[in-house]
């Protein structure tokens, strides 16, 4: 097994997910300037499947959204950074392994 596109696929996880960190992080902070009465833009991160090289597509993040009607709190923000910060701790595993499997390929090529 080819480590190689493994690990492409666990960083472009990792780096959609830093992207929609990123955007949650101005959601929370929207939200608590705005208060606990208060309205704000709260963004949505879109993403989009990108073709890669190989059979196997990645995952990007190509900006944002301003979701209108919605009754969001800094609560609801956090719940979403938690969401962001497991998955790309999930990928940042997946990575490690990728990593391991690697490094022990590369052993057995030295026996």
């Amino acid at each position: 097994m080819d480590a190689f596109p493994l690990l492409k696929t666990a960083a472009g996880g990792m780096d959609a997910q830093r992207a929609v960190l990123d955007i949650e992080a101005r959601n929370v902070a929207a939200a608590q300037a705005a208060g606990p009465k208060g309205s704000y833009e709260r963004l949505v991160p879109e993403f989009q499947l990108i073709a890669a090289d190989g059979n196997s597509p990645g995952l990007a993040v190509t900006g944002s959204r301003v979701q209108r009607g919605s009754s969001g709190d800094a609560l609801t923000e956090m719940v979403a950074v938690l969401n962001a910060s497991r998955a790309y701790e999930a990928n940042a595993s997946v990575f490690e392994l990728g990593k391991r499997l690697a490094e022990r390929t590369i052993d057995m090529g030295r026996l």
